[in-house]
């Protein structure tokens, strides 16, 4: 993969901004939102926060650690570069999808009340081995992190890695319409923020909306042995996505446990991935990562690669 770069008239041109300073033919290596982990060469993004603080009161110290050219929604009394846009998390977002429809690998999104962050990462470890993978920093996975992931995703990837989260009803679909996933997988609809909903099924509505930012000819992966598979189900046919696939215990999944052992050395894991044995041993501890590492392999067999050797790294991985 070649390092990310933006040069100042593909962002003006993502976010329909304007070019100020004395130098307008500029062009960063990264895009930061935070002056405390700013590198030289960063766009710094000054976003104002719902707690009271103002990316704009740190633009002076954006410069003093390197920063090439700062995004802002206020008039910057310097000439160092600046792009000026109306709102900076409204442009934020217009550069996440400028970013996506610019890229022409394969979008993974990944969802779920627990166990997305693992899943996002047993996927880099799979992918990896097979194409130039990029996955989202840590835990990206709100309306910031998702399209500063897209934004900072490197020139040349092939495999792109998206978590989508959510705390609320109509956090997801807007995630899922910048990050247009190819496939999706939803690891499990459990009682996470049960607060903010009225019930479960309500939580299961929630994660479906990763299906709104989805084609017909994508392909849903959910999982077999939750309570909401029909529910989920239902709602990416709603969408029109026919290929849904299902991993589990349960028979009738596509990816199905057939054995699991846990040994002194790891979990010591059989399966059938869709019509290929394998097996392989984990070094997680509970049953639950076994079975997200299903949905992995399974996602590797929808994109045509080796399911033996994606195994074969899934063995590697350490606890996060």
């Amino acid at each position: 993969m070649v390092h990310m770069h933006w040069a100042a008239q593909d962002l003006k041109a993502a976010t329909q901004g304007d070019l100020r300073g004395r130098s307008k033919d500029w062009s960063a290596s990264g895009i930061s939102i935070d002056t405390r982990t700013i590198k030289p060469g960063d766009l710094f993004v000054a976003l104002v926060g719902e707690n009271g603080r103002d990316g704009h009161d740190f633009i002076d110290q954006a410069f003093e650690k390197g920063a090439v050219a700062v995004m802002a929604s206020k008039d910057v009394q310097s000439d160092q570069p600046v792009l000026k846009v109306q709102d900076t998390l409204q442009a934020l977002h217009s550069l996440g999808h400028y970013a996506r429809h610019q890229f022409g690998g394969l979008s993974i999104g990944v969802t779920g009340s627990v166990g997305k962050t693992s899943v996002k990462e047993m996927l880099k470890a799979c992918f990896s081995c097979f194409a130039s993978t990029y996955a989202s920093q840590s835990s990206f996975n709100n309306h910031i992190g998702v399209p500063l992931s897209l934004g900072l995703m490197p020139h040349g990837t092939d495999i792109g890695v998206f978590e989508m989260g959510m705390n609320h009803a109509g956090e997801i679909a807007p995630l899922s319409k910048m990050v247009q996933p190819n496939i999706s997988i939803i690891t499990t609809v459990e009682d996470v923020h049960i607060e903010n909903f009225e019930n479960v099924e309500a939580i299961a509505d929630a994660k479906a909306e990763i299906f709104e930012g989805m084609d017909p000819q994508s392909t849903a992966i959910l999982n077999h042995d939750n309570p909401h598979l029909a529910r989920l189900k239902a709602e990416a046919q709603t969408q029109g996505i026919q290929n849904i696939l299902t991993f589990g215990r349960g028979e009738g999944a596509h990816a199905r446990l057939i054995n699991i052992i846990d040994a002194a050395n790891g979990l010591r894991v059989e399966a059938d991935i869709d019509g290929v044995r394998i097996t392989m041993t984990l070094q997680f501890s509970g049953i639950h990562h076994a079975i997200n590492a299903l949905s992995v392999l399974l996602a590797v067999k929808v994109a045509g690669y080796n399911v033996e050797k994606a195994a074969k790294a899934l063995e590697k991985i350490e606890p996060l």
